[in-house]
């Protein structure tokens, strides 16, 4: 009984100063995240990177709706119409999903 006692004792204080210790790391590492996050190096680049990313989505949408032209139904033409209009990018000589009728 008297190491059950001793064992459940030290199982407690381990427990306790454990969690103290991972709570005092895990500020730390939060504090650092938050330091890297406003370094101004690091957002102007994760701006410049989400720029490009938009670019080459851009990209990548002329030139899908540019290869599946008439193929598409009417109702996912007007929807990707209405993105497009929403987004203010309209191209003119874009007529995709445009019927001819």
């Amino acid at each position: 009984m008297r190491y059950r006692l001793t064992f459940l004792a030290g199982l407690a204080l381990g427990y306790v100063l454990g969690t103290r210790a991972g709570r005092e790391r895990y500020e730390q590492l939060k504090k650092s995240a938050r330091r890297v996050a406003q370094n101004p190096a690091v957002r102007n680049t994760a701006e410049t990177a989400a720029q490009q990313g938009r670019v080459y989505a851009g990209k990548a949408f002329h030139t899908v709706s540019d290869k599946v032209g008439e193929r598409v139904p009417e109702s996912v033409a007007h929807r990707m119409r209405s993105l497009r209009d929403r987004n203010g990018d309209v191209r003119t000589e874009d007529d995709w999903g445009t019927s001819n009728t």
